[in-house]
C-alpha cells in the first residue's frame, strides 16, 4: 500500500487509473467541478483528488448493480459480491447482523453488499408501513442468498418509539434460532456503512474476548425524562411519532440502574439469548414499552449488571462502534459537509478524511441518491482492503 495518512489505494491500482483518468481541461470549470460520466476505472483517482480537496459534482452512482434485470446468479457476479469465505480466522468466528430500514432501497443495497460474506448470516427487518415496492425489492434481493432473509415478524417503527427496539429484538429471537453458529451480533440501520473489512471487525470483536459492546453511562440531564415519564407511541398515516406525557413512571425493575447510551451494539450469542429468556431482561423489557427512544437505555443497562454473559459493568464509552457527526458536537468533529437530519451528519464529499480516520468499525447516515460519490469512494476503499487481506484466490467478479 502507498504510504501517506490518506492514500487509499495500492501503487500499482493508482499508476494504472492513472493512464485512463486524462485531465481535459474542457472537463473541468473555474470552481473545480468535475461534470461528467465516471466509471470504475476512474473512480479512485477522483476519490484521491476529493481527498486532496478538489470539488466534484457527481450526481449519480458509479458502481452500478443490476438487481432488476437479473437472475441470482448473474446478480451475485455482475454486482461483485465477495461469494466465497477470505480466511480462516474470519471462517471460525461469522457475525450476524440484524438490518433495520425503511427507505432509500439503494443505500441499503450497497450496505448490505459492503457487508456480506458467505459465512454470515442477516436478518432484514422493513418497517411494516414501508410502500410495497420497497418491501418487494428487498425481499427479491434477499431471496439471492441463502444466509440472509427477512425478519418473521414485522413492526410498524416508528422514530423514537419502542417499536424500534422490537424490530431488532424480532431479528435477534430469529438469528438465535439460525445454525450459523455466529460469534457476535451486530445492528445495523439502512444508512449506516461499514469504515472497516470484515477480518477488521472480525479482530475488533474478539479483543473483548466474549464481552458485549454496549457503550453508554449514566444518563446525563437532557436524557433523564425518556425514563421518568410515560411517554406514547402515536401512529397514523401522515406523522407517526412519540409524545411525552405528564405521567411518571413506576421505578424500574428489580432496583436496575438505568443507563443511557447508543442503540448500536456488537453483542454475544450468549447475552442474546439472556435478553430473550432472562426474567429481568423481560421485566425490564415491558417496563420500557412506554419510554422514549428505548434501544438508547435497553442494551447498555443489562450488559451493565454483574454476572449477565458478556457483562461489563464499568465500561463507558468503550467500543468504537459508530461515527456520528452530531450536530451540537461540531467543535469536536469540524461540522457536517452534507447536511443534518435529526441533529446527524448526512455525510458529504468533505467528510471522506473524517471518516477514513475513524477508528470505529461503521459510520452513520449516509444516502447514495444525495452523496454517492461519498458512499462510492467508501465503498472502493473497503473492497480494495478487503480484497489485499484475502487469503484465498480472488475472483476476478470480486473487483469492481
Amino acid at each position: 500500500m502507498v504510504s501517506g495518512k490518506y492514500c487509499l489505494f495500492s501503487l500499482s491500482l493508482i499508476a494504472t487509473l492513472m493512464l485512463v483518468f486524462i485531465y481535459n481541461s474542457k472537463l473541468w470549470e473555474s470552481n473545480h467541478f468535475l461534470k461528467v460520466a465516471l466509471n470504475a476505472s476512474t473512480l479512485a483517482e477522483v476519490c484521491l483528488q476529493t481527498l486532496n480537496g478538489e470539488d466534484f459534482d457527481v450526481t449519480e452512482s458509479i458502481l452500478k448493480t443490476t438487481l432488476d434485470n437479473a437472475a441470482c446468479y448473474t446478480y451475485r457476479i455482475q454486482s461483485h459480491y465477495i461469494t466465497e469465505t477470505l480466511s480462516e480466522e474470519e471462517a471460525s468466528f461469522p457475525l450476524a447482523f440484524t438490518m433495520t430500514i425503511h427507505k432509500d432501497f439503494d443505500t441499503f443495497e450497497r450496505l448490505f453488499r459492503a457487508i456480506y460474506m458467505p459465512q454470515n448470516v442477516y436478518c432484514v427487518h422493513v418497517d411494516e408501513k414501508a410502500p410495497n415496492t420497497f418491501k418487494d425489492a428487498v425481499q427479491q434481493l434477499l431471496s439471492c442468498f441463502s444466509n440472509a432473509f427477512l425478519a418473521s415478524k414485522m413492526e410498524s417503527v416508528v422514530y423514537g418509539g419502542f417499536s424500534r427496539l422490537q424490530a431488532d429484538l424480532n431479528c435477534m429471537k430469529d438469528l438465535v434460532a439460525s445454525k450459523v453458529p455466529w460469534k457476535y451480533a451486530i445492528n445495523t440501520c439502512g444508512q449506516d456503512f461499514p469504515l472497516k473489512t470484515n477480518k477488521e471487525i472480525v479482530q475488533h470483536l474478539k479483543g473483548f474476548i466474549g464481552k458485549n459492546l454496549t457503550p453508554g453511562v449514566l444518563p446525563p440531564a437532557h436524557a433523564i425524562g425518556r425514563t421518568k415519564y410515560v411517554h406514547q407511541e402515536l401512529l397514523n398515516h401522515k406523522n407517526s411519532y412519540v409524545h411525552q406525557t405528564a405521567k411518571l413512571k413506576a421505578p424500574p425493575p428489580h432496583d436496575m440502574t438505568i443507563y443511557f447510551g447508543t442503540a448500536y451494539v456488537a453483542l454475544t450469542r450468549e447475552f442474546a439469548n439472556f435478553v430473550l429468556k432472562d426474567q429481568r431482561a423481560l421485566d425490564l423489557l415491558s417496563w420500557s414499552k412506554d419510554t422514549y427512544s428505548p434501544d438508547e437505555h435497553f442494551w447498555v443497562t443489562l450488559n451493565r449488571i454483574p454476572g449477565v454473559p458478556g457483562a461489563m459493568p464499568n465500561a463507558s464509552w468503550t467500543g468504537n462502534l459508530r461515527a456520528v457527526k452530531w450536530m451540537d458536537m461540531e467543535d469536536k468533529h469540524g461540522g457536517c459537509h452534507g447536511h443534518y437530519v435529526h441533529g446527524i451528519c448526512i455525510y458529504g464529499n468533505g467528510d471522506l478524511k473524517w471518516l477514513i480516520n475513524s477508528p470505529s468499525l461503521f459510520a452513520n447516515k449516509f444516502e447514495l441518491n444525495t452523496y454517492p460519490l461519498t458512499v462510492e469512494c467508501l465503498e472502493l476503499r473497503l473492497r480494495e482492503r478487503t480484497l489485499n487481506q484475502s487469503e484465498t484466490a480472488i475472483q476476478p467478479s470480486w473487483y469492481f
